[in-house]
């Protein structure tokens, strides 16, 4: 009996069009793809397993092979890890979800089973509002890290956002800029472009320096009693945002405004939280949503 595995990050339109992508390497295997028994192993926020299965179909198109009709669970999120598993003998694929250790919650979603970073990173919807095309194009299109943060020269925003052309315009970009680092998704920082428009931070030596707007993920434990699955991603309604400590660039530091505002709501206990070097706080604010 032999068993071929592959692991790979799920995407937002997969998740949606309950697709599932084959690796090319593992399509020709199946021996009869137009009736193909589909094992979904999943443990419903990471507890006791739920096994289910499916007879899906086998295609192929322009993205390369897929299975469709997959009943993707609603606690799996975009970026979540999926090992694909067929067994010769079975004739069978089967999907499984890897469960953490404890759930964290990353931006307002709360993740239960292993996830790639990177992924997470492109694939959250943040949205349309100014804000969430600011902060999908230096989510989507800057240069992202192993753990998920991002890097986007602030000079480029205008072309990639449809945003800051014209006095309105330019009023508009800059309060979703403005709006983004006072709601702590972004830093400003000053980094460097190479020749070919390639972002780096801290500067390269012998490179332009320019402007960078820095993304970090907010990754925390998932406070289960507040509802399993968090808010689902996306935007949501105006709410006000307690207080909280956020990762900075490497090689950046609080200001002496922000660690005085940290001390000062460690001293009022509206956090407890430490803030360790690499690290700033953001204080209480209303987010809009």
């Amino acid at each position: 009996m032999r068993t071929v595995n592959r692991r790979l990050a799920l995407t937002r339109a997969q998740l949606t069009d309950a697709l599932c992508p084959v690796p090319d390497d593992l399509a020709p295997r199946i021996p009869h793809p137009d009736a193909v028994t589909v094992v979904l192993d999943h443990r419903p926020h990471g507890g006791p397993p739920a096994g289910d299965s499916v007879v899906s179909s086998l295609t192929e198109d322009d993205g390369g092979w897929q299975l469709s009709g997959i009943p993707w669970p609603s606690d799996i999120h975009p970026g979540t890890l999926i090992r694909i598993s067929w067994q010769s003998a079975k004739d069978e694929i089967h999907l499984r979800t890897m469960p953490l250790d404890e759930p964290l919650r990353i931006d307002g979603i709360d993740y239960f089973h292993e996830y790639d970073p990177i992924a997470v990173t492109h694939e959250f919807d943040p949205g349309r509002s100014n804000r969430g095309r600011v902060l999908n194009v230096v989510r989507r299109q800057g240069r992202v890290y192993e753990d998920g943060s991002a890097l986007f020269a602030e000079s480029g925003l205008t072309a990639a956002s449809g945003l800051g052309r014209g006095a309105k315009g330019a009023f508009l970009l800059k309060n979703a800029v403005d709006q983004l680092i006072r709601e702590g998704y972004v830093t400003r920082v000053t980094g460097s472009l190479s020749g070919s428009g390639h972002p780096s931070y801290p500067p390269v030596e012998g490179e332009e320096t320019a402007e960078m707007l820095f993304y970090a993920p907010l990754v925390e434990p998932a406070p289960l009693a507040e509802g399993f699955g968090g808010d689902g991603g996306g935007e949501r309604r105006e709410h006000w945002v307690s207080g909280f400590v956020r990762k900075l660039p490497p090689g950046a530091h609080a200001s002496e405004r922000q660690l005085s505002l940290h001390q000062k709501a460690m001293e009022t206990a509206q956090i407890d939280e430490p803030l360790e070097p690499g690290y700033t706080f953001v204080k209480k604010h209303h987010r809009h949503g």
